[in-house]
Order: structure tokens, then sequence, then C-alpha cells
């Protein structure tokens, strides 16, 4: 088995699709020294895409011709229809990243990557970003520090790129942005170790602010938005119709966070309450998620090097894979 530790050859890189979440990993590949990016694919028409760093943009198609100059794929295409079919369908020839995050399907996609990926002899990490991600491994540890607790977690106010996209893909939008937003009250009375039953209701509210398309019946376009399962069904849902103008002058960027928590107590008779608590505050989400992913990039990479194969999630990563450092480097600086 080969020592953990600084690569010999630069992990090689390409992303697939070229939305924020491939211009957010573009920027993260170029400040990791031990990675480089070798293309981006696109199933828009190659000569339309214009990278940051004058990558090569080939089309979709010429993807598996190339797959002998690629150590990860990076799958950027959304969760709703995108991930679904992609990251199966390439985890039989490449290892994989991807940050599918409709978590009530997590398990249908990991059972249908898994056996992709023990085809193809791969490494296939699904659901990398910050949630599900760096706060489902917050939940795990908080869980496993306190036996005997509670888990909340509360994202927001920011903009959700998945129910966004899910939004924009309802037939009559133009485009959308969606704002996930905690209820406050629901959060102090965590905090205080009040430990209350809060229904999915109750945490959240949804805010969605819509550009239909000329013509569209937007009372339809409104309540397909409402009723949609897994995303708006079971959370109050407001819907704002604005212009395009209205949209990239109020709502241009992309920020985004959050706060995961687990109250618990110890002592002979549970008498000493804890809270803990960990939390995110993104000026960017796309970027951010990116460079998690990117983390995981490396991970896939050397697992499969130590031949691991099949689909994997953050739970099954050690820490030391997603660092560039050496052991003895972690151990000296961080331990």
């Amino acid at each position: 088995m080969r020592k953990r530790g600084k690569m010999d050859t630069k992990i090689r890189i390409a992303i697939m699709g070229y939305g924020n979440l491939g211009r957010g990993i573009e920027c993260a590949v170029r400040r990791n020294g031990d990675m480089e990016l070798k293309a981006v694919f696109t199933r828009r028409a190659p000569e339309t895409v214009k990278t940051v760093s004058g990558v090569p943009v080939y089309s979709a198609e010429e993807l598996l011709k190339r797959k002998e100059e690629i150590d990860v794929l990076m799958l950027c295409g959304g969760s709703a229809t995108d991930l679904p079919e992609q990251t199966p369908e390439y985890a039989r020839y490449f290892n994989v990243v991807d940050s599918f995050d409709t978590h009530a399907r997590i398990p249908e996609h990991f059972a249908n990557v898994d056996r992709a990926a023990l085809e193809g002899g791969k490494v296939a990490m699904i659901s990398v970003g910050w949630d599900p991600g760096m706060f489902s491994l917050n939940r795990l540890y908080a869980a496993s520090v306190l036996p005997e607790g509670k888990d909340y977690t509360f994202w927001g106010r920011g903009v959700s790129q998945g129910h966004s996209d899910a939004v924009r893909r309802i037939p009559g939008v133009k485009n959308a942005k969606q704002y996930t937003i905690p209820v406050e009250s629901a959060l102090e009375s965590v905090r205080a170790c009040e430990n209350p039953e809060l229904t999915t209701r109750q945490k959240h509210t949804r805010e969605c602010f819509v550009v239909a398309e000329e013509g569209a019946d937007k009372a339809w376009i409104e309540k397909e938005i409402k009723t949609m399962p897994n995303y708006f069904a079971e959370y109050d849902t407001t819907v704002h119709f604005i212009t395009e103008e209205e949209l990239e002058r109020e709502h241009a960027g992309i920020p985004h966070g959050g706060f995961v928590l687990r109250t618990g107590r110890t002592g002979a008779d549970g008498e000493h309450n804890h809270v803990i608590e960990y939390s995110l505050k993104l000026d960017s989400n796309p970027e951010f998620t990116a460079c998690v992913l990117t983390a995981y990039a490396r991970a896939a990479y050397r697992m499969n090097r130590e031949g691991m194969k099949g689909c994997k999630t953050v739970f099954d990563v050690a820490p030391a894979y997603l660092s560039p450092m050496t052991a003895e480097e972690m151990r000296s600086r961080l331990l």
C-alpha cells in the first residue's frame, strides 16, 4: 500500500458542466498545487463556453475518448434530473464526485451509483458539499459524542442551488432564485436547550423569486412550486413574480449558510446540558461547495489507488485522505 501523503504527480481533474459550480471547481483546482484541470466538458456548443483559465472545452460526447487523460471527473449537473443519470453512467469509467442533494433520494442514488462503480472498479463520491456533506459529518460526530440528545439542522438565509434549479425546470419559468430562511424562534429555542419537537414547516420557510416567460400561467407555476415533493410541499412557501432586471439587480449573489446543532445531557441524572453548534456563513454557495468537492476529489483518487472501489459518501472517507499534507505534517500542525 502506498504511503499516504503528497502526490508524486498531479491529480488530473475534468469538469462535466460549466455553470456556477463548474466555474467554482475550476478556481478551486487552481488553488490546490497537487491538482491540474485537464478539460471542461459541456452539452452546449463548446465554442460558446469561455473558461476562466483558458482550459480546453470539449463536447460531452468526447468524454469517453479522453478517459485515459482523467483521474477524477467532477459532475456539476443538477440533482433533479442530471445527476441521477450522469453519475451512474460515468462511474463505470471514471472516479467521480457529485453534489447530489435530494436528501430523500440519497439511498436510491447510492445503490444505482454503487453498482456502476463496482462494475468499473472506480470510486464514486456522492452527495458531497456542505449539506449533504460537511453538515452530515457534524451530525455524525455530535451524535457519537452525545448519544443522549437531539439533532437540529437549520439552513440559510441563503440561495439553494438545487431548489432554484428545480424551479427553473418548471415549464414557463425563465429564471428563478429560491431562498431558504430559518425560523428564528425555533433556532433560539434549540440554543436554549428547550429540545423542541419541530416539524419541517416549523423550522424553515422558503421564498421564491421567479421570472416567468411571456404569456406563462403564473397561477399554475406557483401551484407547481408549492406542491413539488421533496422541495417545497413540506414548507410554507412564498412565490414572488418579478422581472429579469429585478432579479439581476436584487438577487445577483448566491449566499448561503446554516447551523448544525446537537443538544445533549450528561451526568448521573442528566443534570448537565450541552450544545454542539457548527455554522457556516458563505458569500458564495457554489464556490464553497466547489472547494468541498475538490478536497473529496483528492480522496477519491487516493482511495482508488489503494484499491478501493464502489460508491462512497463523506462518512466513508478518513480525514487524512482530504488533505494535501503528509501524515507527519498533519500531526505536527493540526493535531
